[in-house]
């Protein structure tokens, strides 16, 4: 199996340091970190790591809109909240963004690595969280039926448009090219080829590459080369 890549996102230099070193012990790891203050969605969506570990203060809008856009965005990379012991509220706007696990920041390195492996193999660890607190689990529930009542326009508004990168990947997919060409083109990895390319499917519910090339180009999101004639 591939490496799992995970970013760690977080404005104190010491404590990124300090997840890395304890995630670089884990050979099945690839850790990279990026600081809160930079610009990591530009960082995020190029490296297109498989794990997110994005550490914020809940009681601010910055952590949580980044957490939200990730997981709207690029599908693929999976958000791991670490906050210090978020309380009922927190957690609740956690779970709004999509994040698929919330811990403290206290959290030992066993618990981290747990989180990140389940993460990876598509568990929800965030929902114990919510079994655990009846009032967060009430609060979902009120605001998943809200939604539902609300019927397609609701679903339209949360589907995730393409991002500059994906739409410049299936351009390169429509004109005929490999991964393997497209990572030449781009100079990044196959690997990084392969996420786009699976979160592209994901957000266009296509079934497979030419699928989606046939769905984007409807919607007028990418151009077909016409190609030379003899």
């Amino acid at each position: 199996m591939d490496k799992t890549t995970i970013m760690v996102i977080d404005e104190q230099a010491l404590f990124r340091a300090g997840v890395c070193q304890v995630l670089s012990e884990h050979p099945q790891f690839e850790v990279f970190e990026c600081d809160l203050a930079t610009d990591p969605m530009s960082k995020i969506e190029a490296a297109s790591p498989n794990i997110a570990l994005l550490g914020c203060r809940l009681t601010t809008q910055n952590g949580l809109d980044l957490g939200r856009r990730i997981a709207r965005y690029l599908p693929n990379t999976k958000v791991i909240m670490l906050s210090p012991d978020p309380n009922d509220e927190e957690l609740f706007e956690v779970i709004k963004t999509a994040a698929v696990a919330c811990l403290n920041k206290n959290a030992s390195g066993d618990e981290l690595v747990t989180a990140i492996e389940r993460a990876r193999g598509g568990e929800y660890p965030i929902n114990e969280s919510i079994m655990a607190r009846p009032k967060v689990a009430q609060r979902v529930l009120r605001q998943f039926n809200e939604m539902t009542s609300m019927g397609g326009k609701a679903i339209q508004d949360i589907v995730a448009p393409l991002t500059a990168r994906e739409t410049q990947i299936l351009n390169y997919v429509a004109n005929g090219n490999t991964n393997k060409q497209i990572a030449e083109a781009l100079e990044i990895s196959e690997q990084t080829i392969k996420n786009h390319v699976s979160a592209i499917l994901r957000k266009l519910n296509a079934n497979d590459r030419a699928h989606a090339v046939v769905k984007a180009i409807r919607h007028g999101w990418i151009s077909v080369e016409e190609k030379g004639g003899s």
